[in-house]
């Protein structure tokens, strides 16, 4: 029998898909960004209170902490980095809509577009 089961996102980091991952990729290269990475980050704003920001840029900043998953340079500026740690970050395109979806342990609510949240 073959594990269906996601294996448990360690709560010091934020860990992307692999399906999430090559589509940043594909945007980059639809974009013709020769090097890059994704920005994961928060902001105040929304219905909850924070919202999530995602960027294609070409680096870090200085202040960004520096994840790799899938060959996927991720940047988490250190203020975001303690709502977003034990973030998982995948992509859906199934029925209920496209796009990426955030499962943040954080979050003590979200708000009914899964883009905002409060911790």
């Amino acid at each position: 029998m073959v594990s269906t089961s996601k294996p448990a996102i360690p709560a010091n980091t934020i860990y992307i898909t692999e399906k999430a991952a090559s589509k940043v990729k594909q945007y980059a290269v639809r974009d013709d960004m020769k090097t890059f990475g994704l920005k994961v980050a928060v902001k105040g704003g929304g219905c909850s209170g924070l919202e999530y920001v995602l960027d294609i840029v070409e680096g870090p900043q200085d202040d960004d902490k520096i994840i790799e998953h899938h060959g996927l340079e991720l940047y988490v500026p250190k203020k975001s980095y303690i709502f977003l740690a034990g973030t998982e970050l995948d992509f859906s395109d199934g029925l209920n809509g496209k796009g990426f979806v955030f499962t943040n342990p954080n979050a003590t609510r979200t708000c009914g577009c899964g883009d905002s949240f409060s911790a």
